[in-house]
């Protein structure tokens, strides 16, 4: 009886702790203590240190009443022959008492099967071993009841999907960053559709006035050709739509387009390079070699789209 009643006590403790240690996604006890002010490690360290010393005192206690036993059966010799509590607790909860080896009470524990002279003992399973295996019962029936039944817990796979869904916020940001840190240096050329047709917009709606609709110049320079008067580069391009050159009458548009919108018209009018627009203007400025290969010639990828969209504008 007593021992269903410990192992039901263990049970109940394992059920009121399971929450406790119950693996999450959002939230681990790495990144509780990350959170944590100078105050609660404080704390925490002053409670690490209490409950090291309740050890302790544990420890001094087990020694001194070993010692004290010792020094009773010393002085008192009818103890010698009684078992010390250590003896008690090891025949009671790890190694049972187990039947002397050899004469009748080895033949009584004899199963009828040998093999090879070799015959089995009908020994009872160590206490330790019977203990741990009700506690893993136990464990199952509180785990599967957890998260299964009652549904308190998340699956693998529910933590899964959550940390996808966490993970799509978290590249969202790092996007929305990138994005918003463009600047001369770091702009790249984009030749994703996306890009170009939001760059012919964007063009459309504030640069045909100097440049024309097909980029073939007016007030503005010629944007078809191989000749730019401050460089050809994505981020000669940038850096000029960005700050503007005030002197030639080009507004800078840093302050009415977003970093993203001038890589995009930017992109946009890379890929006019090579195509014919109606009345182009003469060319002006140093032709511009890029080091590398074009991204912006008219047989690219993006030059085929860029001349269809001008042309449905036009």
């Amino acid at each position: 009886m007593k021992k269903f009643k410990s192992l039901f006590l263990v049970i109940a403790g394992m059920f009121l702790a399971l929450p406790s240690f119950a693996q999450t996604s959002e939230s681990t006890w790495f990144a509780n203590l990350q959170s944590m002010d100078s105050t609660q490690l404080t704390l925490l360290v002053i409670l690490g240190v209490v409950l090291g010393v309740i050890v302790l005192l544990l420890i001094l206690m087990i020694y001194l009443m070993t010692f004290m036993t010792a020094v009773f059966r010393k002085e008192n010799p009818e103890m010698a022959n009684q078992p010390s509590w250590w003896d008690e607790f090891k025949i009671k909860y790890v190694t049972g008492k187990m039947k002397p080896v050899g004469g009748k009470e080895e033949k009584e524990l004899m199963k009828e099967h040998t093999f090879d002279g070799i015959v089995e003992l009908d020994n009872h399973m160590p206490p330790w071993l019977a203990n741990v295996f009700y506690l893993t019962i136990g464990f199952a029936v509180i785990y599967f009841t957890y998260f299964t039944v009652l549904g308190l817990g998340k699956t693998q796979l529910e933590e899964y999907a959550e940390e996808q869904r966490i993970a799509a916020i978290q590249i969202e940001e790092y996007k929305a960053l990138a994005v918003s840190s463009i600047d001369e240096n770091s702009v790249v050329f984009d030749e994703t559709p996306a890009a170009i047709a939001a760059g012919l917009s964007i063009f459309s709606a504030n640069c045909v006035a100097c440049h024309a609709q097909d980029g073939g110049g007016g007030v503005g320079s010629n944007l078809t050709d191989e000749y730019w008067k401050h460089g050809g580069s994505i981020n000669d391009i940038f850096k000029v739509i960005k700050y503007g050159v005030p002197e030639k009458g080009m507004i800078p548009w840093q302050d009415q387009l977003s970093p993203e919108q001038m890589q995009q018209v930017a992109s946009f009018i890379l890929t006019l390079q090579g195509t014919t627009p109606a009345n182009p203007k003469a060319a002006e400025g140093e032709r511009y070699v890029p080091a590398g290969a074009e991204p912006a010639k008219a047989d690219s990828v993006a030059a085929p789209v860029a001349v269809e969209a001008v042309a449905e504008a036009k």
